[in-house]
């Protein structure tokens, strides 16, 4: 039929500690039209990101917190159906900061062109995945700042996650000694599939000590590269088997989203041990990387034709 109506979810109250319904309402409204210069794309994915919920904090993070009773922000992955811009056609598959919502538009210098991925034989909802954002934090977090060496020893925390589950790949191929922790076995057997020597489950290990002991089984030879993506107090752990020179990647924190961004746990003081060990610890952001997407690309192409 012909769309006349787009539904939107407005993120309408900050939340609480965990998420729930209650912090989003449906909204229905027109259509947009598109104006000179602008496109109207219909969404066909949508990306749910870890990192919404650290939008939500009440305090300023890498930007001032997601306003509310606005559509919420989010990637997607969309057709374009009306162009009024010279750079797209109707049809053409793109990506674009576009929200929770069925359709939006933006003006075409907002709008990447997803040609490369739509003519591989590749599904298109990777542009949300390990061809867009995921890949991009996975690839330039592990290679520019973790810069494995074969041999090494790399532990991959949140590693059944978007960005987790590549960086544990990447590490492979770079011939890495990977270790992968997540919070449940079906989880771990999948992280095991995709390469990890050794995999933990961090639900069976509730504290910094009992941590700390199956990361040193599963590391014999200290920890070369640490990526990041929970904290806590797994994060506590590692600080006491980093090798010297380690490298220590910050990617998130998701442990400390649903209650600790307004009011931070304390956890133990560990500055000594990077004094020891003179190892560096870097936070990344995949918007550092978006002018570099193609050599990440070029690279992930290569690596797909030739396995």
């Amino acid at each position: 039929g012909k769309m006349t109506s787009n539904r939107q979810w407005i993120y309408a109250s900050r939340p609480d500690g965990e998420v729930t319904e209650s912090n989003y309402k449906l909204a229905t409204v027109d259509v947009p039209k598109p104006k000179e210069g602008e496109v109207l794309i219909k969404g066909l994915y949508w990306s749910v990101d870890p990192y919404h919920r650290i939008q939500q904090s009440s305090l300023n993070t890498w930007e001032k917190p997601h306003p509310l009773n606005e559509v919420q922000g989010a990637g997607m992955i969309g057709e374009v159906i009306e162009s009024q811009a010279n750079s797209f056609s109707k049809g053409d598959i793109v990506s674009v900061y576009g929200g929770w919502q069925e359709y939006v538009v933006k003006p075409a210098s907002d709008v990447k062109s997803l040609k490369a991925i739509a003519d591989a034989s590749v599904p298109i909802s990777y542009g949300l995945g390990i061809l867009g954002m995921p890949g991009r934090t996975a690839y330039f977090g592990l290679f520019d700042v973790g810069k494995p060496k074969e041999g090494e020893t790399v532990v991959v925390s949140g590693a059944a996650g978007a960005v987790g589950s590549i960086v544990i790949q990447l590490a492979k191929i770079k011939g890495c000694h990977v270790v992968g922790i997540a919070g449940d076995d079906q989880k771990l057997e999948w992280v095991k599939s995709l390469g990890a020597d050794v995999t933990i489950n961090y639900k069976n290990h509730d504290n910094q000590e009992s941590m700390r002991q199956a990361l040193q089984q599963a590391c014999p030879k200290g920890i070369d590269v640490y990526f990041d993506n929970v904290g806590g107090h797994i994060t506590d752990a590692v600080f006491d088997l980093i090798n010297l020179r380690a490298r220590i990647i910050i990617c998130g924190q998701i442990s400390q989203y649903n209650h600790g961004l307004d009011t931070p746990q304390l956890g133990p003081r560990f500055l000594h041990k990077i004094l020891y060990t003179r190892a560096i610890i870097q936070g990344i952001l995949a918007r550092d990387y978006v002018d570099r997407i193609d050599e990440m690309l070029k690279v992930d192409f290569n690596l797909n034709q030739s396995s």
